[in-house]
């Protein structure tokens, strides 16, 4: 079964950067499953997935605009340290869901001063050229509940 629209594919990744580093794998683990179309992972990666069959594999190279954007520097607030008072051990990489206009956005503390904390709401993959190398293991019709739910269910997906 070919790739395509509302279909649900299981694949294994390994996520480099420019240099060559893993980034992330689940290699050796369960593989990722998405509902094709539902924009569940980035968009250049479900575009080179598209046409694709079980058992093809590829590498493939996303742009940070086809991947998880641009770096925004608008992103990046410093605040008064005395709004995390309530956070003794403030560090690095701790994360926080501020609301905002659209909700609510994931936050990460990049820099703790003594009087101020600079938080940056980019993706901590914006800006970057990503490189895969996937493996497509299964493509399967999705099920009602499936596409009612706008994901895939069950190994690699998500359960309820």
């Amino acid at each position: 079964m070919q790739i395509s629209a509302n279909k649900v594919v299981l694949f294994y990744f390994t996520l480099k950067n420019d240099d060559g580093e893993v980034l992330d794998t689940s290699v050796g683990g369960e593989p990722l499953a998405y509902l094709h179309g539902a924009g569940e992972i980035v968009p250049g990666l479900e575009l080179a997935l598209a046409g694709k069959f079980a058992n093809d594999e590829f590498r493939v190279r996303i742009s940070p605009s086809d991947g998880f954007g641009e770096r925004d520097e608008g992103l990046v607030q410093i605040v008064p340290r005395e709004q995390f008072r309530d956070f003794p051990d403030l560090c690095e990489g701790m994360e926080f869901e501020l609301p905002n206009q659209d909700g609510e956005a994931i936050v990460t503390v990049a820099e703790v001063k003594d009087d101020f904390v600079t938080l940056d709401g980019n993706h901590e993959l914006s800006g970057m050229v990503l490189h895969f190398d996937v493996v497509v293991r299964e493509v399967r019709e999705a099920t009602s509940q499936e596409l009612a739910h706008g994901h895939a269910h069950g190994v690699g997906g998500h359960n309820h």
